[in-house]
């Protein structure tokens, strides 16, 4: 492994030319709280899948990061080593580091992407509407159509009463089976700025006739003008627009994915760029997730097209990659390809007509074979060992389910934190996860951590257990907020009616643009 000095980063990240892949290694509160612009989030807990799903070309230029104390980076460079990584390399001095090199760190979630949804705004003067002024529209009954452009999940938890989802991906494929009359305004939410932001322009640069606004500050900015949200709703998004829209749609998409450079690759090409070695190529499917498992090309991983716009380091690490996007209909992979080229990224679009043979494999995971998972223990055995105190249980869900509900008597701990979290006195360590990856991702660690003792998984899991009849243990402050490395409370609390986390949030969003040096700016093109 090497060592790679701030400055040398900060060139290769500004190289256009050749691959590269900056992780963070460090768990979510810590990344959260501040990293460089473009590093990608691969917890250390995480390590072994996400690099496998994100940096799929093993002779890919690697540099990973964590605060220049912990240590993790080394370790996790060993783990990238033993799978096959060729170039890895460890930031010099970590985050603190790269600081006191003279760059900026940006604190929050899927930075680029925010960033760029400012830029946009900025340069194109995106029309937005407040949310006293929606208010007063949908309080005089004046017909307004009111699209949260955010996934269902997210539009579950709380929503603008009376409107709709319809994840930006699928704006232009379905808004016409919800408008039937050019007059009517269409405002576009999500929870703060900038999901609302790509999607009232994705609709304005498609052509459709509506008068379109973004509704300013989402939920959180509806929430501080002492509005109530809706929660729970049920409403699904609509069907896609009608045959002959789509028709109409698709030659608009078209000319506006020609003008960004978007390619629509046949078949043969595709196959082509997914088997060349030399180059990493992304196969995305940006349709639904619904879609996604009912039926996907071998290989592409399900990518909702509006969640990849706004968190595309949750599925694009390599910088320098190719990226493919799959849909069956024409629509929706060009509109999301021409925002990710706007965003820096080499996106082109591949179409596959639904129920057709496409011939196409996108990498597929080796990972899984190389991390056994340990021996199970049921759970009448492992009540006689903790009636005789010889194991420990470790809890590595997440911090908030361990405080939600936990096995009395376990201890939680995320992989970094195994040394800190084990005891010595014990000779049978049982881990708790509801997730075998996660399982056997920690098992790698123990043969450091205690080789001497006996390790195993519990039959089932924490919901076994449950179903099994055992009573929860709830622990709202254990593990402390400075424990939970995990989780970023910076981000979640503005969801949980935290009004003065909502005010810090958003104006933490539209403070990004100006934290940009002028090199980093030029990376996007809004």
């Amino acid at each position: 492994m090497d060592t790679i000095s701030p400055r040398a980063l900060q060139a290769w990240l500004l190289d256009e030319q050749a691959e590269l892949a900056l992780l963070d290694v460090r768990e979510a509160g810590e990344f959260g709280l501040g990293h460089l612009l473009f590093a990608v989030p691969v917890p250390y807990s995480r390590l072994e899948f996400d690099l496998d799903r994100l940096v799929p070309r093993r002779a890919t230029r690697l540099v990973l990061c964590d605060d220049g104390l912990s240590g993790v980076a080394k370790r996790a460079a060993v783990h990238a080593e033993a799978l096959g990584y060729e170039q890895v390399g460890v930031l010099e001095g970590g985050t603190d580091g790269w600081r006191r090199a003279g760059y900026r760190l940006f604190a929050g979630v899927n930075v680029p992407s925010k960033v760029f949804g400012e830029l946009v705004e900025a340069a194109l003067h995106t029309p937005r509407i407040s949310a006293q002024d929606l208010h007063t529209l949908l309080v005089r009954g004046e017909r307004v159509l009111v699209v949260d452009g955010r996934p269902l999940s997210e539009y579950r938890k709380m929503n603008i009463p009376g409107s709709v989802c319809c994840p930006n991906g699928e704006l232009a494929y379905r808004i016409s089976a919800l408008v039937d009359d050019d007059a009517i305004p269409v405002v576009v939410n999500c929870a703060g700025r900038t999901r609302s932001i790509i999607g009232a322009q994705t609709l304005r640069e498609i052509g459709l006739a509506n008068p379109v606004m973004a509704l300013e500050n989402g939920t959180q900015g509806w929430a501080l003008a002492g509005f109530d949200l809706e929660r729970a709703s049920a409403r699904p998004y609509p069907a896609p627009s009608p045959a002959d829209v789509l028709t109409a749609r698709s030659e608009a998409v078209a000319v506006l994915a020609a003008r960004w450079g978007v390619r629509s690759l046949d078949r043969d090409e595709a196959r082509r760029w997914l088997a060349d070695p030399s180059r990493t190529t992304y196969l995305l499917d940006v349709r639904t997730p619904e879609e996604f498992a009912s039926g996907a090309v071998p290989g592409a991983r399900s990518a909702p097209g509006g969640q990849l716009i706004q968190a595309t380091d949750q599925s694009l690490a390599v910088r320098g990659a190719r990226v493919l996007l799959v849909d069956h209909d024409g629509v929706r992979a060009p509109v999301v390809a021409q925002w990710l080229r706007r965003m820096g990224w080499d996106a082109h679009t591949v179409s596959i007509p639904l129920g057709a043979d496409p011939g196409l494999r996108g990498a597929s995971s080796t990972v899984e074979s190389l991390l056994p998972l340990p021996a199970v223990v049921g759970l009448e055995q492992l009540e006689a060992w903790r009636r005789d105190g010889s194991c420990q249980l470790i809890d590595i869900r997440s911090s908030m389910d361990f405080r939600r509900g936990h096995i009395p008597g376990s201890t939680w701990a995320v992989r970094p934190c195994f040394e800190q979290a084990v005891r010595m006195d014990v000779r049978q360590i049982v881990l708790v996860s509801d997730e075998p990856e996660m399982i056997r991702m920690a098992t790698r660690e123990w043969g450091r951590v205690r080789p001497d003792a006996a390790l195993y998984r519990l039959d089932g899991g924490y919901r076994a257990w449950v179903a099994a009849g055992g009573r929860p243990e709830a622990t709202p402050g254990n593990p402390s907020d400075q424990e939970a490395i995990d989780y970023l409370f910076f981000v979640h609390d503005r969801h949980d009616g935290n009004l003065e986390a909502a005010r810090r949030y958003l104006a933490w969003e539209q403070g990004l643009v100006a934290m940009l040096e002028p090199a980093e700016r030029g990376r996007f093109t809004p």
